[in-house]
């Protein structure tokens, strides 16, 4: 059986699951997220969702998960350029006690509903374009772009906030 004629008969199940699962992932996501602020920020904490995340490029060893160049290094970039963007401009770090801290920001939880609503409308629009290996792959590529960017920046300010703590 084709993996085509696979996703058309298990369509009634997947094509709700695809819909609720980024809904559950958002909702992971904002806990997580106010959890990093309760406990002191470190840079294993920082690096390893991205290292972590990376595991994911494993997926480009099936040929049903293939796409363009063009496409993954457009996905890339999109992921990079602009969905990093709000994270970036939403995440402050702070000193309390000798220890470093995500700042809380009321607009996170905004930013994280818009990300989920653009990712919903662009999967549903992607989805009726190529298959669901290959959709996925592209937001795979966009997350993993977007994680790194927003990572790397806060992995430098913890980096420079760390060193202005110790002492001389």
């Amino acid at each position: 059986m084709s993996l085509p004629e696979l996703y058309a008969r298990y369509e009634w199940f997947l094509r709700p699951a695809l819909r609720v699962g980024p809904v559950f992932g958002g909702i992971a996501l904002l806990f997580w997220r106010v959890h990093e602020t309760r406990v002191p920020l470190t840079v294993r904490a920082v690096l390893i969702p991205p290292v972590a995340m990376s595991t994911g490029f494993l997926m480009f060893l099936a040929p049903m998960t293939r796409i363009p160049w063009s496409w993954a290094a457009g996905a890339l970039l999109f992921g990079l350029l602009v969905l990093s963007w709000p994270l970036l401009r939403s995440s402050r770090l702070e000193a309390r006690d000798g220890v470093i801290y995500m700042r809380r920001s009321r607009a996170f939880l905004w930013i994280l509903l818009g990300l989920l609503a653009l990712r919903l409308a662009l999967h549903d629009y992607i989805g009726h374009l190529i298959s669901p290996l290959q959709t996925a792959a592209l937001f795979y590529l966009m997350a993993f772009g977007m994680i790194v960017r927003w990572r790397t920046s806060l992995y430098l300010g913890l980096r420079a906030m760390l060193d202005a703590l110790r002492p001389q």
